[in-house]
């Protein structure tokens, strides 16, 4: 095999998108996948055991993330990473500005060969060990976790199952602002931008109704109307109307209107 083909790690918990993902690059050529993981414990196993060029991380997975990933690796193991998202905002200007790439999902294939190509130029660089190091600063700056804590979480098997983010990141003018999701009071939409509503303070992202939803636990956060999103935790009465619509009074006093279409979520109130 060429020496400059690159040898290839894909971790993602959807089998689907794995194999998504190994035809595209297969398909590109110049690359062997050497590995595929459905978690980020046995993907920091096999990445110190494989010694890929680049890894290609899924940021939302069960447990350990992908972020939270590249925290545990040593430096000397950490190969280049290239994150892959269906979240746009994950593509934070942070990334790019700190040495690291990102594709967003569905993944096309025009955008992963630029990607490819950018692997190729810093692993050509002298400069490789400094990136890694501003990739590290980036990635705690996001996560706001020591590699300490998170390898005492790790041991102690305190990583959580949900695949849903704790702080929704929003950008907005060249600032990003990290909202606790349980902070989060209702969201609604105004054209093709999301109203976050969250302890007295409304934020707003460019984001899709459904995309938003989909990073939410559905345990507490529920759609009553086709641009409203509620969490449970805030309803404090439920108002039915003859015409078979609701209202939910949250616990601020804010009055939401619950769609005919939606009763059947009455029950998650109750």
């Amino acid at each position: 095999m060429s020496s400059d083909v690159l040898k290839v790690i894909i971790v993602d918990d959807e089998p689907l998108a794995r194999r998504g993902l190994r035809l595209r690059l297969e398909n590109l050529g110049g690359v062997e996948v050497v590995g595929e993981c459905g978690n980020g414990r046995e993907a920091r196993e096999q990445i110190q055991t494989l010694r890929p060029d680049v890894a290609f991380l899924d940021i939302q997975m069960p447990g350990v993330t992908g972020l939270e990933l590249v925290q545990l690796l040593p430096k000397e193991d950490m190969p280049q990473i290239v994150f892959v998202t269906a979240y746009d905002q994950y593509a934070v200007e942070a990334f790019e500005v700190n040495a690291v790439d990102y594709v967003l999902k569905p993944i096309e294939e025009e955008r992963l060969a630029l990607a490819l190509q950018r692997v190729r130029e810093k692993l050509g660089s002298e400069h490789l060990a400094a990136q890694r190091e501003k990739l590290l600063e980036a990635v705690a700056d996001l996560t706001q976790e020591t590699p300490e804590a998170l390898e005492q979480k790790l041991a102690a098997g305190d990583f959580g199952s949900s695949r849903y983010p704790e702080k929704i990141a929003i950008k907005d003018s060249g600032k990003i602002t990290l909202v606790p999701a349980r902070d989060i009071d209702w969201i609604d939409a105004a054209g093709d931008y999301m109203c976050v509503h969250a302890n007295g303070e409304t934020h707003v992202m460019r984001i899709t109704m459904k995309e938003l939803e989909q990073q939410l636990d559905p345990k507490v956060f529920q759609r009553i109307h086709r641009s409203t999103i509620v969490n449970l935790k805030r309803v404090r009465e439920i108002c039915a109307h003859i015409n078979g619509e609701y209202h939910l009074v949250l616990n601020n006093g804010e009055r939401l209107k619950m769609s005919r279409s939606y009763k059947n979520k009455v029950q998650h109130f109750i």
